[in-house]
């Protein structure tokens, strides 16, 4: 059985996803990072495992200052559970692109299952998602922002030819 009430764990996720918002608007993913103890491991499942706070502001700070990440600026969780006894909160999130500049969206889903510590501090983060299904997204938002004349320029984009 957990040692935390709901209503902390709840408090604390509001903070993580506040907090997410916060970077994801900014660009900043330091304070994210700040979110996990110091010994925190951390499961993504295309980037592999980390361990540590400093670790995972490595990972966090690079995958998000570089492309696909920089044009990734929004996780809108769609729902959550709280699990008191296990201390654990797993959340359904779509990662979301910036407008390609004609209002469509461009996201997909996964999963995060998340391990609360206590003080506001998550112990653990595993993503779960489909690596393909993100690929097609953001193939599709790229052809998108390159129709629209909204494709950064630093992101090398080529349509590969059938057969």
């Amino acid at each position: 059985m957990s040692a935390f009430s709901r209503a902390e764990m709840s408090d604390a996720f509001e903070h993580y996803l506040t907090v997410g918002r916060a970077c994801g608007e900014s660009g900043d993913w330091t304070a994210w990072a700040d979110l996990f103890t110091e010994d925190a491991h951390y499961w993504e499942h295309h980037y592999g495992h980390m361990e540590g706070r400093e670790q995972i502001r490595y990972w966090i700070t690079s995958t998000m200052s570089t492309f696909p990440g920089t044009e990734m600026p929004w996780f809108v969780p769609e729902w959550h559970v709280i699990d008191e006894d296990s201390g654990r909160v797993v959340v359904y999130i779509q990662n979301r692109m910036r407008d390609p500049g004609d209002g469509s969206v461009h996201e997909a889903p996964n999963i995060t299952i998340l391990r609360y510590a206590g003080d506001g501090l998550w112990s653990y983060e595993e993503d779960v998602y489909n690596t393909a299904q993100f690929a097609t997204m953001i193939l599709g938002w790229m052809e998108r922002a390159r129709q629209l004349g909204t494709l950064p320029d630093d992101v090398a984009f080529e349509i590969p030819e059938p057969g």
